[in-house]
């Protein structure tokens, strides 16, 4: 299984997806307990979500399921938002706090690194390459990191989560209009709940490689996957109609940040 999958396109923006993947390799699939193979915590379908959105879009998808590692957290295992429950660079529990693996199988630091050399390096070096030749051809990348989530985590989060999550780091990751493009589709999308750097600001890739003064603007859309699953537990099937309502809005994202890319 090759880590990283690249479908490149000559439009300004990158979509981001690096929670879709589920393949654990057959070694680390052995030490997961019942809980770590009901892959719960994936980014169910987010491929299908975005997939033909945008013609000229460039996908960079990880292959991997983040219990493998998580290709959107720090490789140095920083935690995104301290004092808050997260998961780790190499998760040991699911977002219930539930453990994933069998009594005494965590990995350890070797493991980790062995790990972040296998699966999450060449995924960011997919990513970064992908920018780069997007940059040089238009002056301009936008990575657009698509995610989705539950609705109802309560280690993670209270309450239900809106429907549209939008993180820019307090506005630090991309300039002001790209962030306003966004947000201004997410707040008329009729029947949708949004929020702008609410409880997801933005995770480890965003925050990394959005630096608009060099020409890479970065935002992150974390879904609640209650917008396009029939339910959000196994076998966490794709609903074609709740799908093809949030995709208008989806698409309509796209094309004002692709417009953006070519005016700016």
């Amino acid at each position: 299984m090759q880590p990283v999958e690249v479908t490149a396109g000559d439009s300004p923006i990158v979509l981001g997806v690096p929670h879709a993947g589920t393949y654990v390799p057959p070694e680390i699939w052995a030490d997961l307990n019942e809980t770590g193979h009901k892959l719960a915590d994936t980014d169910w379908h987010v491929d299908r979500l975005y997939s033909g959105l945008l013609p000229g879009a460039t996908m960079v998808k990880a292959n991997f399921h983040r219990y493998v590692i998580d290709a959107n957290r720090d490789p140095a295992g920083v935690s995104l938002y301290p004092g808050q429950n997260t998961t780790t660079l190499c998760p040991t529990t699911d977002f219930n706090g539930h453990p994933i693996y069998l009594d005494g199988r965590e990995p350890d630091e070797a493991e980790i690194e062995a790990r972040r050399l296998a699966w999450h390096a060449p995924y960011h070096a997919a990513l970064k390459a992908e920018l780069e030749r997007v940059r040089e051809k238009h002056g301009i990348a936008i990575l657009y990191d698509c995610h989705s989530i539950r609705s109802v985590v309560p280690y993670l989060f209270e309450g239900t989560l809106p429907d549209f999550n939008t993180g820019t780091n307090g506005g630090t990751t991309c300039a002001p209009e790209i962030e306003k493009a966004v947000v201004d589709v997410t707040a008329k999308a009729g029947g949708y709940t949004s929020i702008l750097n609410g409880r997801f600001k933005g995770g480890w890739t965003t925050r990394h490689y959005g630096q608009p003064q060099t020409g890479i603007h970065a935002i992150q859309m974390e879904l609640a996957q209650s917008t396009h699953l029939v339910s959000e537990d196994t076998p966490f099937a794709y609903d074609e109609a709740k799908a093809d309502r949030l995709r208008v809005h989806l698409g309509a994202i796209l094309q004002s940040l692709a417009e953006l890319g070519v005016t700016r």
